[in-house]
C-alpha cells in the first residue's frame, strides 16, 4: 500500500467499514457509489466498503524528515460481483521528498 513509517509517532491510520447489504446507506457509501457510476458508467450498489485513510503519514525512513507528511485513503468496495478501489490524495499530491526515500523508483497507485 504504501512506504510510509508510523514508527515515530507521528501520523496515523485508520479505518472504517460500511455494511450496507440490508441496511440504509451513508451518505459516504452513496458518494462512492455515484463516482463509480460517473467514471465507469455503470450501475452500481454497494454492499460492502472500507475507508482506509493515512493520516500525516511520514515517508519511510521518517528520522530523515517527519515535517513531510501526507494524508491519503484507499475506498475498497463491492456489490458481491465487482469490486473496486479509489485512492485518494491530499490537494498537492504526494508530499514526500522522493530524492529521500530509500527506493527512488517510487509510484502512486496500485497493481
Amino acid at each position: 500500500w504504501d512506504n510510509a513509517d508510523f514508527s515515530r509517532g507521528v501520523g496515523t491510520t485508520f479505518y472504517q467499514e460500511f455494511l450496507t447489504l440490508n441496511t440504509a446507506k451513508p451518505p459516504f457509501v452513496r458518494d462512492v457509489e455515484e463516482k463509480i457510476r460517473r467514471y465507469l458508467r455503470s450501475s452500481y450498489s454497494a454492499v460492502w466498503t472500507l475507508k482506509i485513510t493515512w493520516e500525516k503519514a511520514p515517508a519511510y525512513m521518517a528520522r530523515t524528515d517527519t515535517r513531510r507528511t501526507i494524508t491519503y485513503q484507499a475506498i475498497l468496495t463491492t456489490d458481491g460481483f465487482r469490486s473496486y478501489v479509489l485512492m485518494l490524495y491530499q490537494d498537492g499530491g504526494m508530499q514526500w521528498d522522493y530524492t529521500k526515500l530509500a527506493a527512488n523508483n517510487v509510484l502512486i497507485g496500485y497493481t
